[in-house]
């Protein structure tokens, strides 16, 4: 996945994602990077890891890192979902097109016989309509998010946003307190600290950062949460996680350094060091097939 990641955003070749549905975590990294990401009416996008003990990964980290202010933070720690009119205020997707036209879109860019971006930009804007946000879009709220996650901790965060909470017009930050409380502690500290790296971070690096997390989270260095998360919300769907520690004041810092240890460079995800060797679309044309000769 990892790996797919690296190419899905240097690919040499132009790409159209269409969404018309739901679009999160790993499938959202398909569609984020692309030059075209048409969505719809019914897209719903969220990075929802970091409530079941995960974290935000599949390249998140460098693209929540790079959104307007702090909404990259706001995202990743609350889950909230964003739809289509929002994504491409966000710059998370680039055209809105009515749902009942995306077949015929979608036949008239395979009619196309071309990948030139110019060409195929021609086609889509046939289809597409400018939209605004709506009033009460999170995204016009963004002074605020900016000012409660810009905050150096989680704790911090989360004293920021109870400041907040009562300011005429932020009734919107009580379910985010909720969201956030009712996630796993570790889950949102590994996040804060991976989008906020990722800041400083190229593509390659923030990858593997990320594959390092995540096999340190499935290997449950320092908790399991993400089982517990995962029985809670998908298995058992009770709905009622036992997070371990319980909260975020319990999370010991170098607890959260061992899991961002990095793996020595022989178990450490393997991509290309430069985009020299972006990706044409055939595996011989990779690094990886020049280093197996």
């Amino acid at each position: 996945m990892y790996w797919l990641c690296y190419h899905i955003h240097t690919y040499k070749k132009t790409t159209v994602a269409l969404v018309n549905g739901l679009v999160m975590g790993g499938g959202a990294a398909m569609v984020a990077p692309l030059k075209f990401a048409v969505v719809t009416e019914k897209t719903v996008f969220a990075t929802p890891e970091a409530s079941v003990g995960l974290h935000t990964d599949c390249s998140f980290s460098y693209i929540h890192s790079r959104l307007p202010g702090y909404l990259g933070e706001y995202l990743a720690l609350t889950g909230a979902r964003l739809n289509a009119k929002e994504m491409i205020a966000a710059g998370l997707a680039t055209h809105f097109v009515h749902s009942e036209k995306l077949e015929d879109l979608e036949k008239q860019l395979l009619n196309l016989n071309t990948g030139d971006e110019s060409a195929v930009r021609a086609v889509i804007e046939e289809f597409s309509t400018d939209v605004q946000l709506d009033q009460e879009s999170i995204l016009n709220k963004l002074s605020t998010i900016d000012k409660c996650f810009s905050a150096e901790t989680v704790e911090e965060i989360l004293k920021a946003l109870d400041s907040e909470v009562s300011v005429d017009g932020n009734q919107w930050i009580a379910p985010v307190l909720k969201s956030m409380r009712r996630s796993s502690p570790t889950g949102l500290k590994i996040t804060l600290r991976s989008v906020r790296e990722g800041r400083k971070q190229s593509l390659q690096e923030c990858l593997k950062k990320e594959f390092g997390l995540t096999m340190n989270i499935l290997r449950s260095v320092i908790t399991g949460d993400v089982y517990e998360g995962i029985r809670a919300l998908s298995i058992d769907k009770d709905n009622a996680p036992k997070w371990s520690p319980a909260t975020v004041e319990e999370v010991k810092n170098e607890d959260i350094d061992r899991v961002f240890e990095p793996f020595t460079s022989g178990h450490e995800l393997q991509v290309p060091s430069d985009d020299s060797n972006r990706w044409s679309g055939k595996h011989e044309h990779t690094v990886y097939a020049k280093s197996s000769q």
